[in-house]
């Protein structure tokens, strides 16, 4: 795909001894926007993906490479070599050199000679295409800035509105934090690279996760940028043992198993249904003195950590003292069956004061969760009938809303999906759906009643004006034909986040909530999407639950 005919340069193909193999095979890049993969380059590698790089070609001649695969692609650029990693951005000038998977598929950027190549019609194009450009720049700077400041603005009246106004008023949350006894038990959004300071107040990165003296690891996830995570938490190749849980393809797991580190070891659950993934985003952390539960949104990418809006909970569990070990709860419960459903391979390990263990879904037990003050539930791949119909996806979260008790003011209350994909929907599941999501009685003991639904998803300018600019919607997929169904109107509301000052940071982040006004009866932080694949369908006249793919939720109340 190009936005434009006004040739700039062309990738020419290089050997391992970096020299050019056929000038004949050189690919012309364009003015715009340049959509290269393994088809254009003739190469036969799967670790390079159809879409695997976008080449932005400026009227100057320079280009920007924005990676499109989970594989990362490196330029080497005078004597440095850059790694970029899924949507990381990084520019090229005349001669630089692209590595389209580090250390292979080779190729120069050359300059198109314009005395040569280009005819007086096409240097007329490329200064009007300039000239709109920069007018197009200018009025994206310039709105930007507009909703900034409409951002601040709304942000200092709520401030001053409830109390809390500040000599700076343009930090609107600077001064709030959790007591740190209370941290630990508490939703936690991801740190943003660009805000203000105040809008990372009580935000965590990777780093604030994954830390300390940790024995044995559990990593589950989609996506894995083991290079990016190893950067970035070095601990991980030194630890006894890592367990990555993952839902990677072909291409990306090749990569992975031949670079590991030698503690780590894969798992790929088994995905009985088509189309179903792995999908769940998960930690824990075994230490000396407990376990570390983490519930996230992020895949473990460079990106989704730092460019943004996500969230996460996490609390730490001590060890059952000897005379607690038949104890349990439901949280534990929760979290066991669902560990068992992964199959996980059989690892042994050897820890302090316990030693040898064999770390399978029981170890688990060996931890108090009576201190929980959430619920987990998650979505397991198949055909659920009988005893199992409510043991997974949304006929789990009825079920435990069916014995919660809320106070009469969330009668008929609206509900909250928020999420950053879009499946194929019809209004039937919708009401599915709802119904699952409207469970729980009232302090009367009488049903809360069916909520009105609304979908927050961002609109295609909220995406231009991102902090990534259009590359932000890479992460936020649907195709047209399932966001243009005319039942989803009545649904859809708009993204905003004035207050922690993320309207410009995409949301990765999946929350779904039932409030009335400013108070929540549940919250639930999830890896899963508004999709039956994620959520399950009900079938059989509704007594038998089909999901495809794995996801994991915290829910609060």
């Amino acid at each position: 795909m190009t936005t434009s005919q006004v040739k700039i340069g062309f990738l020419i193909p290089l050997n391992n001894n970096l020299e050019e193999n056929n000038s004949n095979s050189k690919l012309p890049i364009y003015e715009g926007i340049n959509v290269l993969g393994r088809n254009d380059i003739s190469v036969a590698d799967k670790r390079v993906s159809r879409k695997h790089v976008s080449l932005i070609g400026s009227v100057d001649g320079s280009a920007n490479v924005v990676v499109e695969s989970s594989n990362p692609v490196v330029i080497r650029s005078r004597d440095q070599r850059i790694k970029l990693c899924f949507q990381e951005k990084g520019g090229i000038l005349n001669g630089d050199i692209v590595e389209m998977i580090p250390g292979n598929h080779f190729f120069k950027y050359v300059n198109v000679d314009d005395e040569k190549d280009k005819t007086s019609m096409q240097i007329y194009q490329r200064v009007s295409t300039q000239e709109t450009i920069l007018i197009q720049n200018e009025e994206v700077t310039l709105k930007r800035k507009r909703q900034i400041d409409e951002d601040e603005a709304y942000a200092r009246a709520l401030q001053v509105e409830n109390g809390l106004a500040f000599q700076d008023d343009s930090e609107a949350i600077r001064h709030f934090s959790v007591p740190k006894d209370r941290l630990p038990l508490t939703f936690q959004l991801l740190r943003v690279k660009g805000l203000p300071a105040w809008a990372n107040t009580s935000s965590v990165s990777i780093g604030d996760v994954i830390r300390g003296n940790v024995l044995f690891a559990v990593l589950s996830n989609y996506m894995v940028d083991m290079d990016w995570l190893l950067s970035v938490c070095p601990n991980l190749a030194k630890i006894s043992r890592v367990l990555v849980i993952h839902g990677e393809g072909d291409s990306t797991l090749y990569h992975l198993q031949k670079n590991k580190p030698a503690n780590w070891i894969l798992h790929k659950p088994p995905l009985p249904i088509s189309y179903g993934t792995h999908h769940s985003k998960a930690m824990l952390l075994v230490y000396p003195r407990g376990l570390r539960v983490v519930i996230h949104t992020s895949n473990l990418i460079s990106v989704d950590w730092n460019n943004k809006s996500q969230g996460l909970w996490m609390q730490d569990f001590p060890w059952k003292d000897q005379k607690d070990q038949s104890r349990s709860c439901g949280f534990e419960n929760d979290l066991i069956e669902y560990l068992s459903a992964l199959k996980l391979p059989e690892i042994s390990i050897n820890l302090p004061v316990i030693g040898n263990v064999k770390i399978i879904s029981s170890f688990f037990r060996r931890f108090d969760y009576s201190s929980a003050a959430v619920r987990l539930i998650a979505s397991v791949p198949g055909y659920h009938n009988g005893p199992n119909l409510k043991k997974w996806g949304h006929m789990k979260l009825r079920t435990i809303l069916q014995d919660c008790l809320f106070e009469k003011e969330f009668r008929n209350s609206p509900l909250v999906y928020q999420f950053s994909s879009l499946g194929s929907l019809d209004e039937k599941w919708m009401a599915e759906l709802a119904a699952s999501m409207s469970s729980g009685l009232a302090d009367d003991k009488t049903p809360l009643g069916l909520g009105k639904a609304q979908i927050i998803w961002p609109t295609v300018e909220d995406v231009r004006c991102s902090l990534e600019g259009y590359a932000a919607g890479s992460a936020i997929p649907s195709p047209q034909k399932n966001v243009e169904k005319d039942f989803l109107k009545k649904y859809w509301a708009k993204w905003k986040a004035i207050h922690s000052g993320r309207s410009h940071a995409m949301p990765h982040i999946k929350t779904f909530a039932r409030y009335n006004g400013q108070n929540i009866a549940w919250f639930l932080l999830t890896s899963s999407n508004l999709s039956k694949a994620a959520w399950g369908a009900l079938q059989k006249n509704n007594t038998q639950l089909m999901i495809r793919s794995y996801e994991v939720y915290m829910s609060s109340h």
